[in-house]
C-alpha cells in the first residue's frame, strides 16, 4: 500500500526537524504507542497496541532513520511483530519545505502486512494504514504547534475544568 500527503505546520523547519528526531514526541504521535525509546543514530524501539478489524495485537518493533539531510528530508523505515496477529513493515520519505506559515511536511508512505492481518483483505488493511498515517502526522502537527491556548486549562484549575474536550463534550 502506498500513499502520500502533506501537512502545514506553524513552526520553522528546524523545530519540525528536531521533533522528528525526538523519541518522546514520536511516542505521543504514534497511535496506540505505549513505549518509545532510542535515538536517531541507533534507531528507536516501540511498543504499539492496535486493533485492525477483529484483530487486536501488540506490536514490538524497530524504527530506523536514514538518508537524513537536516533540516530538509529523511527516510523512516520500520517493522514490527504482533505475535499470532502477524507482522507489519513500511517506511516513509519525509520532506520539509519552508513556507510563509512555517513548514510544509510532505510524506510518501508504503506499508506491508503479513499473517492474520493480511487475511483481512487489502480494503481493511489499506484503510487502517491510511488512518494510522493520517493520525500520526496530524498528532505530530498538533504536538509541534503546541496546545491552543483556548483549549489548555490553567495549571491550578479544578479537576473538572482539566477534562479533555471529549470528556467535556459528553459530560463525564
Amino acid at each position: 500500500m502506498d500513499m502520500n500527503d502533506s501537512k502545514d505546520i506553524a513552526a520553522p523547519p528546524a523545530a519540525v526537524w528536531a521533533a522528528l528526531l525526538d523519541a518522546d514526541v514520536l511516542r505521543q504521535c504514534v497511535p496506540g504507542c505505549s513505549e518509545m525509546a532510542g535515538n536517531p543514530q541507533d534507531g528507536f524501539t516501540a511498543t504499539v497496541t492496535q486493533k485492525v478489524g477483529p484483530v487486536k495485537a501488540t506490536f514490538k518493533g524497530e524504527v530506523a532513520l536514514s538518508d537524513m539531510q537536516p533540516p530538509h528530508s529523511l527516510t523512516i523505515t520500520g517493522s514490527g511483530k504482533g505475535g499470532a496477529a502477524g507482522h507489519a513493515s513500511g517506511g516513509a520519505d519525509v520532506t520539509l519545505t519552508e513556507i510563509p506559515e512555517g513548514t510544509r511536511l510532505e510524506y510518501k508512505v508504503n506499508a506491508k502486512v503479513g499473517g492474520k492481518l493480511a487475511q483481512l483483505g487489502s480494503r481493511i488493511v489499506d484503510g487502517f494504514a491510511r488512518k494510522m498515517a493520517d493520525q500520526f502526522f496530524e498528532n505530530f502537527r498538533a504536538v509541534v504547534e503546541g496546545v491552543d491556548g483556548d483549549d489548555a486549562p490553567a495549571p491550578d484549575a479544578p479537576e473538572e475544568v482539566k477534562k479533555g474536550w471529549v470528556k467535556r463534550l459528553i459530560g463525564k
